[in-house]
């Protein structure tokens, strides 16, 4: 096993779009996408914090934000009902979904970019093909019964979790609905690069890994506090390093396999709900959201900054 690598802050990066709802990188994390309370998405070199597009046209705040397998698109949610599918390089909005009978809460695409998936407050996911003008929803998920929190999908699966303490899998080959049953809300999901494990972050303050075949408890992860937020969670890309945001301004960083904590990371001196994050594709390093900015930390050497 490998020696872990302590991280440290590179960056802060003052979005200055409100509150930052959700960070998230592209496909190969040579950029980032920001969503706000300001009603719009930006694109930005994080490296150099530098903004290179602001997409608008959403009616409320941006609640969360995915790019496509070819970094050609963007998928949006809004709590103005809608999903807005992007045009990266003009700006422009290509689709925008409506069907939602609430705020929607979350997007991811497909693996293939072609199918838009989108959860929202009304208990529903809905699937949007993207690819061509169709407007309605080609196919409707109505189990939950309660806010979809999180929804990611692979090449035959789609998974949806929310603040009912489920878990539901959908098998798009088979048309078969699988739930596995937490009984504590969950407010966010992800899974292993390996796809053996899905990650949920609970409101118990709690972050557990289950097994995908069988929804079997693998482990729990504890030393953050979640306090009722909307705190999301993450797994590096070599499978063997979980973390988590908190409500205190901080971080933490666990291994996987044995559950012990490896770092706490203070993300602000001042507090503050660190809520969204993400961690690259290949390299060690996570992105994190507090308030209006956006931490980059990794375990490269830090250049000298002020962490306010």
């Amino acid at each position: 096993m490998s020696k872990f690598e302590e991280f440290h802050c590179l960056k802060v990066i003052d979005c200055k779009q409100g509150a930052v709802r959700a960070v998230r990188y592209n496909v190969d994390g040579s950029y980032c996408l920001t969503c706000g309370s300001d009603k719009k998405i930006k694109l930005w070199n994080h490296n150099t914090a530098l903004l290179l597009k602001t997409y608008g046209g959403h009616a409320d705040e941006v609640t969360d934000v995915a790019g496509s397998c070819d970094s050609g698109n963007i998928l949006s949610s809004s709590l103005d009902k809608s999903v807005i599918y992007w045009d990266v390089s003009t700006g422009r909005p290509i689709r925008r979904l409506r069907g939602h009978a609430g705020g929607v809460k979350c997007v991811c695409f497909n693996e293939d970019s072609s199918v838009a998936i989108s959860g929202g407050r009304d208990n529903a996911v809905f699937c949007w093909d993207v690819r061509t003008r169709r407007l309605e929803p080609i196919q409707m998920m109505r189990e939950a019964k309660d806010c979809i929190s999180s929804v990611i999908s692979n090449d035959h699966m789609i998974i949806a979790s929310s603040l009912d303490g489920c878990i539901r899998c959908y098998d798009i080959r088979a048309g078969e609905l699988m739930c596995d049953k937490l009984d504590v809300p969950i407010t966010y999901m992800t899974m292993t690069r390996d796809e053996q494990c899905l990650l949920a972050a609970c409101q118990d303050s709690t972050v557990r890994l289950l097994d995908c075949d069988s929804g079997n408890l693998l482990s729990e992860y504890k030393a953050h506090k979640a306090e009722d937020y909307h705190i999301e969670c993450g797994i590096m890309a070599n499978d063997a390093h979980v973390l988590s945001g908190s409500s205190e301004g901080d971080a933490i960083i666990w291994d996987l396999l044995e559950g012990k904590v490896l770092q706490k990371l203070q993300i602000s001196k001042t507090g503050g709900v660190v809520h969204s994050l993400d961690t690259h594709p290949k390299l060690n390093e996570i992105l994190f959201a507090r308030r209006r900015d956006v931490y980059v930390f990794s375990t490269e050497t830090p250049e000298i900054t002020d962490i306010l």
